[in-house]
């Protein structure tokens, strides 16, 4: 059976982080897929940018 894990951080180093210690819990042989998206938006309140990391990781139990 396929499962996925969702990750959604605003630091790139968040979303590393948050993946790695995921696959730290599960068998690396089960991981069949990983899918990473940036999105980039404006912040009309503050002037600056927004940014979105995300990842789907797609694995076997």
């Amino acid at each position: 059976m396929l499962k996925v894990k969702l990750f959604d951080e605003e630091h790139e180093k968040d979303l590393e982080s948050e993946i790695n210690s995921f696959l730290e819990t599960i068998d690396s042989k089960k991981v069949k897929d990983i899918r990473y998206q940036v999105a980039v938006a404006e912040d009309t309140k503050d002037d600056g940018t927004i940014f979105c990391f995300s990842a789907l990781v797609i694995y076997e139990i």
